[in-house]
């Protein structure tokens, strides 16, 4: 029989984790630092792998460590969530998620909402940034969890969806819209994925263009498009009906893989909840943040 994950070694690892420090974990956990030590001593030997590197009093996740910090929290949140699903008691707090605005507009009403019957004591604050924000907002612990953007499909377990970007214009062809060369583009700013990906695409397919307006208001490039005065990207779902999902001869645009991230301070039974309620309900294959 395989040996078992005392649950007080994984909270005394993700608090040592949290903090950095062996000696600011035992105040946490009510332990002496040595006892701390032994603790995570034998939580090594256990999972047969180095999951701290130690200086002084300091310490820093090793590859390992980092990878099973996951797993770690999340039998932890599961032990909490399950505890109150029989003790009669409810989940509650707050939480600040941030997401991409196209995405809040095309798959977050019903999410947030059913998410909000299912667990009425909690607090949800919503940030609408792009990726490239999002993440700065989640290494400095502004926001507790958001959907974030990658162009690699393949970089992580976690990918709950994915969506392809696509050219729109008020047309339903570049023709039909009469626009000479260089292309009229409207994009969101030039540090986001979308940006990046419609000049790469271009620059590679050999066609010239210029950017005829930036905002990181999906409001905005809606507004932009719906005038006739460029083509603007967007992720597919987002494309309101009356506009049009434009072809050849522009170039295809990527697919998008969404993540949910959470800041470096830990996922709350909360906080974990809503990722878990995520990415169970997004749609497979649907879905992309900018």
């Amino acid at each position: 029989m395989k040996p078992q994950l005392d649950p007080r070694l994984l909270a005394t690892f993700v608090q040592a984790a949290r903090l950095g420090s062996l000696s600011a974990a035992a105040v946490q956990v009510g332990r002496t630092q040595s006892a701390v030590t032994m603790q995570m001593r034998r939580l090594e030997q256990l999972v047969g792998q180095d999951l701290l590197h130690r200086a002084g009093s300091g310490v820093r996740l090793t590859g390992s460590g980092e990878r099973f910090l996951a797993y770690a929290e999340r039998i932890l949140t599961l032990s909490e969530e399950a505890v109150s699903a029989f003790s009669g008691t409810t989940l509650s707090g707050s939480i600040v998620f941030g997401c991409p605005e196209d995405y809040l507009v095309s798959h977050f009403p019903p999410l947030l909402e059913g998410f909000g019957k299912a667990h009425p004591e909690v607090e949800i604050r919503v940030v609408a940034a792009s990726t490239d924000q999002l993440r700065r907002l989640l290494q400095s612990k502004q926001v507790d969890l958001a959907l974030v953007s990658t162009r690699d499909l393949t970089d992580a377990d976690d990918i709950v969806s994915s969506e392809a970007l696509v050219w729109v214009g008020s047309q339903r062809s570049l023709e039909a819209g009469r626009f000479a060369e260089p292309l009229p583009l409207a994009l969101t700013a030039s540090n986001t994925l979308d940006h990046r990906a419609a000049c790469d695409a271009m620059e590679r397919a050999g066609l010239r263009y210029r950017i005829a307006y930036a905002s990181n208001s999906h409001a905005g490039l809606v507004a932009v498009t719906r005038s006739g005065l460029a083509v603007s990207v967007m992720t597919e779902n987002s494309v309101p009906p009356d506009l049009h999902v434009l072809g050849a001869p522009l170039p295809v645009l990527p697919r998008l893989g969404i993540r949910v991230a959470y800041a470096e301070t830990g996922r709350s039974p909360a906080a974990r909840a809503f990722g878990d309620h995520i990415a169970r309900l997004l749609p497979s294959g649907d879905g992309a943040a900018v």
